[in-house]
């Protein structure tokens, strides 16, 4: 089977990959700002909802007026925030070091308000210190750390005690440490929750990092091989050229040309070795040279016609159902790597069911799916979990596998995707489906533009 995708020319991209490195980290970032905000909602809440039960149930005068204009703020302040990171994808580490300053600065002037130290949610500030010690990097996190113990010098030297009515003077020592039994609890829920969440942030992106790194490995291994048969290519045009001579002259000997049966096998041979030569220049027009010539315009139906039309003109299939659900047909950009991509996948299928193939194409809003059915004997359960990765192949000879490795590497370089399942009624089924942003004409030239 031939092999050939249009990365196989190409060199790897460091910095490319560095970019989507920070994409994935920038991700994380933003989940963890976007925490920020919910945190900071719930204190909001649990501002007001302190501030009444303190007011109203325990007769303790606050300043009610200075605490309600720093809540006004700080609900601006996390409104514009949401504004800002739904839809910002990067967020810096300087970003949520100032979200957390905030958070400190906040919590700092209500304190000051409401009793300095001698109020029990004091102990607030430890929640601040933890979550930057999560989220931040290490000289962020240690500068918190230094901020709030400043903060807290500075409240326990400045701030004056809550003005308690007699009645509650003998209760305020039952009364703070009510408040840290309710505070402890407070910090411990939100530390189980949020780092909870942010945790699963990490791991998403430790996960995504880890595919980056797989596929980065796929990808080197498209270039070895691709550079390998690059260089086969070239050294099997000569043999492949003196063998077509070899075989014209045989056609036009008497011994030959008066046998009508020996005829027909050079012609086969002839076709075959077309076949070869075409393939030959394939892998050679995909690994970068005459890139010019392995571009093609045309539309969706008539690139899968002739590629179907010269699929059955070349491979010896038995009955081939071709079904062509397009209603709306659209200009397209094909190349040899696309091409020989829906190949491999009828070439396995052919391989697997040599006496029935089916090919089936449709458009579903924007995507082009193409369904390749066989009646062979299917996959084997364990496969349908590595479909896509090299040398994954029960047909058992050395280097079997490499086909559906790069359909599925190609597909996904396109934003598309490949599914393999077994048919109930036996045999297999391989459907792909190519965004037609990738190949549709005025896309592509509007990105050459």
């Amino acid at each position: 089977m031939a092999i050939k995708t249009e990365m196989m020319g190409a060199t790897p991209n460091p910095i490319e990959g560095r970019a989507e490195v920070t994409r994935f980290e920038n991700g994380a970032g933003r989940n963890n700002m976007l925490q920020l905000i919910q945190l900071r909602w719930i204190a909001v809440i649990g501002q007001i909802t302190t501030i009444a039960i303190v007011i109203l149930g325990f007769d303790i005068e606050l300043p009610l007026p200075q605490m309600l204009e720093v809540l006004a703020c700080l609900i601006a302040f996390n409104i514009a925030s949401h504004l800002r990171w739904h839809e910002t994808r990067t967020v810096k580490n300087s970003e949520l070091f100032l979200a957390l300053l905030v958070d400190v600065g906040t919590l700092t002037i209500q304190l000051h308000l409401s009793g300095g130290t001698t109020n029990p949610f004091a102990f607030l500030f430890l929640l601040q210190v933890i979550l930057s010690a999560v989220l931040l990097e290490a000289w962020s996190t240690w500068t918190i750390v230094a901020i709030t113990i400043a903060c807290l010098a500075a409240l326990s030297l400045f701030s004056a005690p809550l003005t308690l009515p007699p009645q509650h003077g003998n209760g305020f020592s039952n009364l703070y440490e009510e408040g840290m039994l309710i505070c402890f609890a407070l910090i411990a829920a939100l530390l189980v929750i949020f780092i909870t969440r942010i945790s699963r942030n990490l791991r998403s992106g430790y996960a995504q990092l880890s595919d980056l790194r797989q596929r980065a490995a796929e990808e080197d291994h498209i270039v070895r091989m691709g550079l390998l048969a690059s260089g086969a290519a070239h050294e099997l045009g000569t043999p492949l050229a003196t063998l077509s001579v070899i075989l014209g002259d045989w056609k036009r000997m008497p011994e030959f040309s008066q046998n009508a049966e020996l005829l027909e096998e050079i012609s086969e041979m002839q076709t075959q070795l077309t076949r070869c030569k075409t393939i030959v220049s394939g892998i050679l027009l995909s690994a970068g040279e005459a890139r010019g010539e392995s571009s093609v315009k045309t539309t969706i139906s008539t690139f899968l016609n002739d590629l179907v039309k010269d699929f059955r003109a070349t491979r010896p299939v038995v009955t081939f159902i071709y079904k062509n659900h397009i209603e709306h047909d659209m200009p397209v950009v094909f190349d040899s790597a696309l091409k020989q991509m829906i190949c491999n996948v009828l070439d396995n299928a052919l391989e697997a069911s040599p006496q029935w193939v089916c090919l089936e194409a449709t458009r579903e809003a924007d995507a082009l799916t193409l369904l390749v059915t066989d009646t062979g004997p299917g996959f084997v359960p364990g496969m349908l979990s590595h479909i896509g990765k090299p040398y994954q192949s029960s047909k058992g000879r050395p280097g079997g596998g490499l086909g559906l490795f790069f359909v599925v590497n190609v597909a996904r370089k396109l934003g598309g995707t490949v599914d393999a399942r077994n048919r109930e009624g036996g045999g297999a089924a391989v459907q792909l489906t190519l965004p037609l942003a990738a190949i549709s004409l005025e896309e592509v030239a509007e990105h050459v533009q």
